[in-house]
């Protein structure tokens, strides 16, 4: 438990000492409506204070109608000591001045959106997967395994992760993308966003510039932003980044997703990739190529990564398992020229020793043994499914009314409602909400939404991995609701 208490001598607190403590975080809701305090015995021996001091605290938040007290259980809070006249305590602001330059142009950037998770009949929240698709047996096997495996005397492992992952890892990219690389190149990483963070450290100055696509995976664009480097956000179509626009642009990175472009799902062709790799290699520049889902082609097939195509000096390659297994698990690993792996691993080190060991040997063991390919080819099998079945429910409910991009791959598609404009993106949002339906913009990728570039039509990001199939139904039927009742409205724009 955090009890701050700060005593006027060094020796242990009072039972007043302890009450005005408990008493501040009751009003100011850490515990929260019949949140449970420790108990007296627990309470005591953390503060190193006699079981009777903690006592006498707690009685008199009691006679003071605090907290609530049965027999044989632990305290806990009184709904009306948060439902009173009470006010949390003001807490002293801190002075901006003693914040970095890198605070400050995070403080600047406005709150993503946070995922408020609600009942409802379908959320097409797009990066989510499905509970039942995860292989709990296997990695319950696999962590138990691990487990019982773990060195008798624990330490400090290489902070390129372990060896036995990299060494599953480079048979595995080799087998799954074509990828050559050598252990020492895989570094491990806490999920694709701590690689952004390692790469935005490592090769990006205040007042640098990216490259980075428009729209894009907007974590990307912030943390180079945090930086203090400035972006130069490129046009993409059909098919990705369009790499024409690079001529005579001078700028440190790259960031792109080549294979499969987030959100709009184009593949760049081989001349745009060869164009790409010769800008980065004029500029000695650094190309990230981000290769998030590579596992889910559907209707076309796997396309080589970057890092394949001649030589690779100039490409840091990231991979996650958050597509595959979970979110929840943040395993990544950066693939990085042999010239970096040296202060990648430095700067790993620095940044949090290692990533945690026990799931990268779980990992490692369904590499080995082939259950990790055996999952992922089930998982791409289950998509496909909810994938067809979006496609025939969007088909049925607006027909030629929307456009779709981005479907043959991946684990979302971007739609595009012909007869709703882009003021009318709120009430969109809102109606389906209300129908208990989750959807989410497209415009909100784009950084920034440039006037007169961007479609006027409404789109949305339609996430599906989440969903069974009758979710999936039922979830587009209550959007052609929400969709029909926002068109009867006239948009912004013609009032």
């Amino acid at each position: 438990m955090a009890l701050t208490v700060k005593p006027s001598s060094p020796r242990p607190p009072g039972a007043r000492q302890i009450y005005e403590a408990l008493k501040q975080q009751i009003v100011s809701g850490v515990f929260g409506v019949a949140g449970q305090l420790p108990s007296s015995r627990a309470l005591a021996n953390e503060l190193g204070v006699s079981r009777t001091t903690v006592s006498a605290a707690y009685d008199q938040l009691l006679a003071e109608g605090f907290i609530e007290v049965r027999q044989g259980a632990r305290p806990t809070v009184a709904s009306a000591a948060t439902n009173g006249t009470q006010s949390a305590p003001t807490l002293p602001r801190s002075n901006p001045s003693r914040l970095s330059a890198y605070a400050e142009r995070v403080r600047s950037m406005p709150p993503w959106p946070a995922h408020v998770a609600t009942a409802s009949s379908a959320d097409f929240r797009y990066g989510d997967l499905a509970p039942a698709d995860f292989p709990t047996t296997l990695w319950k096997r696999a962590l138990n395994a691990a487990i019982t495996q773990r060195p008798t005397t624990p330490s400090y492992i290489d902070s390129r992760g372990s060896l036995r992952l990299r060494s599953a890892l480079q048979g595995y990219l080799w087998r799954a993308r074509t990828l050559r690389c050598t252990v020492n190149q895989i570094i491990i990483v806490n999920g694709s966003q701590q690689g952004l963070d390692l790469c935005a450290r490592l090769i990006l100055n205040p007042d640098d510039r990216f490259v980075i696509e428009n729209p894009c995976y907007a974590m990307a664009h912030r943390v180079f932003s945090a930086s203090g480097a400035s972006a130069v956000p490129l046009t993409v179509d059909e098919h990705g980044l369009d790499t024409s626009l690079l001529k005579d642009i001078d700028a440190r990175l790259a960031y792109v997703t080549p294979s499969h472009q987030f959100p709009l799902g184009g593949v760049m062709p081989v001349n745009r990739r060869m164009q790409l790799l010769d800008w980065a290699k004029h500029n000695d520049a650094y190309v990230i190529e981000d290769d998030y889902d590579s596992e889910y082609r559907y209707d076309i097939k796997p396309v080589a990564p970057l890092h394949g195509l001649g030589e690779h000096d100039n490409v840091i390659y990231l991979g996650t398992v958050s597509k595959t297994l979970s979110p929840t698990l943040r395993i990544g690993y950066l693939v990085v020229p042999e010239s970096l792996q040296e202060v990648f691993a430095s700067a790993k080190q620095l940044m949090d020793r290692h990533s945690p060991i026990t799931e990268q040997t779980a990992l490692a063991a369904m590499i080995e043994n082939g259950l990790y390919e055996q999952h992922v080819r089930r998982a791409r099998r289950s998509n496909g499914e909810r994938r067809a079945t979006l496609l025939r429910a969007l088909q049925l409910h607006f027909g030629d009314g929307v456009s779709i991009e981005g479907a043959d791959a991946g684990l979302h598609m971007v739609v595009r409602f012909k007869q709703l404009h882009q003021s009318q993106e709120r009430t969109l949002i809102e109606r389906a909400q209300a129908l208990g339906v989750g959807v989410y913009p497209i415009s909100r990728l784009y950084h920034p939404l440039p006037a007169g570039q961007v479609e006027d039509r409404l789109g949305l990001v339609i996430g599906y991995a989440s969903l069974n199939t009758q979710q999936i139904e039922s979830g587009i039927r209550l959007l052609a609701t929400a969709v029909a009742q926002t068109a009867s409205l006239r948009p912004a724009c013609e009032r």
